[in-house]
């Protein structure tokens, strides 16, 4: 995988090092330091990688504040599929001012990503207890993050087998050729105060920020995160919290990722593990088809995470590649985050307008995605809905996009113009959607139809409904529209099916089972 990345990334080959390793994802303190980091930083001296002063004088190097590279030629570090993950805690291991930490400060355990970062600072030796705090946290000059400042950007070519990790390289650099594009959802919690509010405030600020850079966006509020039955289609982005295993839509036999989709949920131990596609939430994700994550290998506390918000500005506003905006937005190193993904991938390099113009000279059919991202920029920016839905209507994608028909669709039912609303995603549905918003679409309609007072062609299109999506994971709400539906227009043996449906999928149904 090593050999493949280094030909995909044209990485010079005298740059790839090959060491002995544990083939556990967890190691002791003594192994990362005599079989990880030892030889890789020798590795980086010897190939005049990272340069450092002369300095023979012991008294002048023992009273260096911070002894870092005065010229670094490398400013990431990719470990590829079986390099261990986390550094386990030391008992034995003793450091002056230890016990001057908070308790919940007073571990040396640590993710061999966030260790490694601090991997060129040679004196004084960052503290193993506790977190050291990242000086170069919310920079938006890129170039900072450099091993001349103290920082490697660590990243790991990874997942839960080397076929998951081997596709992060091609589908980071398929969405840097095309483009990330998509839609972005985001669960908060619902939080106003607390101590926990800081989670929040990243996932709201998220969807604001997201909204305003084009993507489609969905912000969910509720205390529990999206359900299953939430038909999540086309994912460029998802950030939520605070599920301990991986649940709801990620659940699904097949998640709707686009190449290139970052997918990050934040938990203390989001990525204890990353080899398996079902514990935790790391791995699954990147089994269920995203290109970019991060996590935590031990508990980090709230502060200690990932900052999303700063992320996502970085990556998509400052276009920041994925290294870059994962290390701008920790404000804690030599702790417990994981970075997984290309760290060279940048899908927003590329002018807005400049990348909407290549699209249309190659004829693309993502021209549909960024059409769709003018009219979220100028929506968001309060352009009247008519002037949107002219915009629309006036298109030629339109005619052939459910992508752009739905968001068409969306703005009429804004405005209360159902007839036009259903009328649209009519047409959607008739132009080949994606599974997830074939279910979006259908419930759309519904709704629509029953809003305008339809209820006659809303019950017909539950039916479909039920028939076309049997496996479906919230059948009973279905079914609980159809039965008084059934019972209005005096469809008596229907009215008993939908009944006993409802009484099998009911919970109470189910908890009396054998």
């Amino acid at each position: 995988m090593a050999e493949y990345y280094v030909e995909r990334r044209h990485v010079p080959k005298d740059q790839l090092f090959g060491l002995d390793l544990p083939t556990t994802e967890a190691v002791t303190r003594g192994d990362y330091e005599h079989r990880i980091a030892r030889p890789l930083l020798k590795r980086l001296r010897d190939g005049n990688l990272l340069i450092y002063a002369s300095n023979n004088d012991r008294q002048s190097r023992e009273k260096a504040t911070n002894e870092v590279p005065i010229e670094a030629k490398i400013r990431y570090v990719a470990l590829c599929y079986g390099v261990p993950l986390k550094i386990l805690s030391d008992p034995n291991l003793k450091e002056e001012g230890m016990d001057k930490l908070r308790p919940e400060l007073k571990r040396n355990e640590a993710a061999v990503d966030s260790e490694l970062a601090l991997l060129p600072v040679l004196a004084p030796k960052p503290p193993l207890y506790g977190a050291v705090l990242n000086r170069l946290y919310g920079v938006t000059n890129a170039a900072l993050l450099n091993p001349t400042n103290g920082l490697l950007m660590v990243a790991r070519l990874d997942g839960p087998s080397p076929e998951i990790a081997r596709g992060l390289i091609d589908k980071a650099i398929q969405a840097e050729t095309d483009g990330l594009w998509g839609r972005a959802y985001f669960d908060s919690r619902g939080l106003t105060n607390g101590t926990y509010k800081l989670g929040d405030d990243w996932m709201r600020g998220s969807a604001e920020m997201t909204a305003r850079l084009g993507f489609e966006t969905v912000l969910d509020v509720d205390a529990a995160t999206f359900p299953a039955s939430y038909p999540m289609s086309h994912i460029a982005i998802y950030a939520g919290w605070y599920d301990a295993g991986v649940s709801g839509p990620f659940t699904l036999p097949k998640v709707e990722f686009m190449p290139g989709a970052f997918a990050y949920h934040l938990h203390s131990y989001s990525a204890q593990t990353i080899h398996s596609p079902s514990a935790n939430w790391v791995g699954p994700l990147l089994a269920k088809g995203a290109t970019i994550t991060m996590g935590c290998v031990e508990e980090p506390y709230l502060e200690g995470t990932p900052d999303v918000l700063t992320f996502l500005g970085r990556w998509i506003y400052f276009g920041f590649s994925f290294g870059e905006a994962a290390y701008a937005c920790q404000n804690s190193l030599s702790w417990q985050t994981t970075v997984v993904g290309d760290p060279l991938y940048r899908p927003f390099h590329t002018r807005a307008l400049d990348q909407h113009m290549d699209l249309l000279r190659r004829k693309s059919p993502l021209i549909e995605w960024s059409q769709l991202r003018i009219v979220d920029m100028n929506q968001a920016t309060g352009l009247p809905v008519e002037k949107l839905i002219e915009y629309l209507e006036t298109a030629a994608e339109t005619r052939t996009s459910a992508v752009l028909l739905e968001k068409l669709a969306d703005l009429y039912f804004l405005k209360a113009k159902f007839p036009e609303a259903a009328l649209n995603y009519h047409k959607a549905l008739d132009q080949s959607p994606s599974p997830q918003q074939h279910i979006r679409l259908m419930l759309s309609l519904a709704r629509t139809l029953d809003f305008s007072g339809k209820e006659a062609d809303a019950f017909g299109v539950y039916q479909q409904f039920v028939k076309a999506f049997p496996d479906y994971p919230d059948l009973l709400g279905i079914y609980r529209k159809l039965s008084p539906l059934a019972e209005q227009f005096g469809k008596s043996q229907e009215k008993e099916q939908y009944q006993r449906e409802i009484n099998r999928l009911s919970p109470s149904a189910a908890a009396t089972k054998p």
